[in-house]
Order: C-alpha cells, then structure tokens, then sequence
C-alpha cells in the first residue's frame, strides 16, 4: 500500500471533516435553543438533508465523501470508546439483580425476535444483526460495533442507522403520552424508557419528561443495556471465527473474499470500551474529567452521524428500504413492550 504523507491524507479527508464538525456545531446550537430534539438525531438529520439537496448532494457524495466516510467509522468507534465513562459498574450493580435479570432478558429476546422478524421478511443477513444489535442494545454506537466485528462494509451500516435514529426519536414523541393511559409512576416510566430507547441521548430526552426521579433511572437502566454491548460483540466475533476456521479447513481462503486472517474476537475499540467503564467503576476520572469526556463524546458521535446520515439517499432508501421499515417499526414496538412489562416487575 503506498504511503501517503499527512498533507496529503489532510487534503483528501480535509473537506468532509470539515463539514462533520461544522453541522456538529448546528446540531448542537439547534438542541440548545430546541432542547427536546437530542443533538444525535439532529445530526442524522442533517446528514440526510446535505445528502438530498441538489445544492449540497454533489459534495456529499463528491470531495467531501472520504472525510465522511471517516468520521462515521473512525469518530464512531473513538466515541464508543469514550461512552465507557459513563458507565460505572456500581450504579448497574445496585439495580439488583432480578433487574439485571430482566434488561439482560429484554437486550436477548428483542435482539432474537428482531432478527428472526428480519429474516422472516428476507432482509440479509447483515442487515437483519445490524439492525437487531442496534435496537436492542444503544443504536447506532452498537451498529458501529458490530459492524466491525463481523467486517461487514461500512455502506452497509447506513440504513440500520437511518432506522433505529429514527424510531427514538418516534420514541421521545410517542413514550410520555402514555405513561398516564398505562399509570406510570415518573420511576417505572424511567425504567421503561432505559430498557426499550435506543440511544442515550434519545434516553435522557424521552426521561426528563416525567422528572429527574425518572431521569435516574432511566439513564441507569439505559447504560446497563450499554455495557451488554461488549459480550454481544464477543459473541458474535466468536462466531465469525469458528465460521473463518471452517470454510479454511473447507479449502477457503482469500478467494471467500476474506484476507485469510483470523478476524478479532473482540474489536480494539471495545476493549477502550470496557477500559474505560473500570476507570469510572474505580473512581480514577475527576468530575471535571468526565464532563469533558461526555462533551468530547457527543461531538464525536454526531459528526459520526451526519458522516453516515449524508450517505443515505432518499430515493435508493424509498426503493429499497421498505421491507427494513417494517422491520424496524417491529422490533420498536417489540422491545417497548419487553421494556413495559420489565419496568412494571422491575418497580411495584
């Protein structure tokens, strides 16, 4: 592979990165003066708009197409590693453990039941785990994981995002009208808002609605499903292995389109991962640290949305996605009511 000097990497990613941090800044000022729409959808948003407007559209998808592509793989994975902070492992500890029990139950038989659902429906195969890692455990944070233990090409990864962004965000609209029809206190709303919305963001707008009683927990709840990311990662990996051993051991190789190596059980960035959440278990990050560790996360996560956000086109999405649609409004409404019937147990 030749190498290619910095100045030469700083022209050809340059312009895209640009744009990912620019409509960074706008998804954030929007949030600021709307703070009910989270930042993450904001940059989806975004990105789908830059992708869609002739007078944008030819530099998504032109110059500007390496830096982004970039930020949504590279920033995406960087953010996944500084989400560890968030977690301490004694705040999911002291949900007990008929809690844990039950979100762990919630994570495994939406994640089953979407993709069975998405098999059903003829999806592929990568898309159908794509879509159930990402609606069953932290959005597009896990899509990015996944995707890179199963090697699965980053384009890919674009309509799954679409997706679980937009269902939380239907789920910040549609949860709070109906914690009173369901008689919801503002804690076992909480708990159903961390154990069925997708990403943190969307957690804590969708929360904060009936309280900050309901917004602990329910960040709480949410950051337990978070830390499920690292053995379902595992496993999978796992099993992309034993698959790479055997088609070797059948006579395939480099002509299955794999460069003969054994892919990682565990990607490097999930690791970074799983360091950080045992550096804030263990009390080593000052306040200060972790404030700024959350705001360096969010920028990193939303340029990593709008980079994948401005890959989708609206017309290819309407062709080819509406098999993914259902899919998606499915698994929705799957884990709402996994995540319902677990709050009700979980908080009497």
């Amino acid at each position: 592979m030749p190498f290619k000097s910095p100045a030469s990497q700083l022209s050809r990613l340059g312009p895209g990165l640009v744009l990912c941090f620019a409509a960074t800044g706008l998804a954030f000022t929007i949030h600021a003066v709307l703070p009910a729409i989270p930042a993450m959808t904001l940059a989806v948003a975004l990105g789908l708009l830059s992708a869609n407007i002739p007078g944008t559209s030819v530099l998504t998808a032109g110059r500007a197409r390496p830096g982004l592509d970039f930020a949504g793989k590279h920033l995406m994975r960087a953010g996944i590693v500084v989400l560890g902070l968030k977690v301490s492992i004694h705040d999911v500890l002291g949900l007990g453990w008929l809690s844990l029990v039950l979100i762990a139950g919630v994570v495994l038989v939406s994640f089953v039941g979407t993709y069975g659902l998405a098999r059903l429906l003829r999806l592929r195969g990568e898309t159908a785990l794509l879509i159930a890692t990402g609606f069953s455990i932290c959005g597009a944070s896990a899509i990015g994981a996944m995707a890179a233990v199963r090697r699965i090409r980053h384009q890919d990864t674009v309509l799954p995002v679409a997706l679980v962004t937009l269902c939380g965000t239907l789920a910040i609209g549609v949860l709070p009208l109906l914690m009173h029809p369901l008689n919801l206190n503002p804690e076992q709303f909480g708990a159903w808002t961390g154990a069925s919305v997708h990403d943190v963001g969307q957690v804590v707008a969708t929360a904060q609605t009936a309280g900050t009683a309901a917004l602990a927990i329910a960040v709480v709840v949410k950051l337990t499903r978070v830390v499920l990311l690292a053995p379902v990662v595992a496993a999978a990996g796992l099993h992309q292995r034993v698959d790479h051993v055997r088609k070797r051991a059948n006579g395939a190789g480099k002509d299955d389109g794999t460069d003969g190596k054994f892919p990682p059980i565990v990607p490097l960035f999930v690791l970074g991962f799983l360091a950080m959440v045992a550096v804030r278990s263990v009390g080593w990050a000052p306040p200060a640290v972790l404030e700024g560790a959350a705001l360096v996360q969010d920028i990193l996560l939303a340029s990593a949305l709008f980079g994948l956000g401005s890959a989708v086109r609206v017309r290819t999405l309407i062709h080819t996605g509406g098999r993914a649609v259902m899919v998606a409004l499915g698994s929705w409404l799957l884990i709402a009511s996994l995540g319902l019937v677990a709050a009700w147990i979980m908080i009497r």
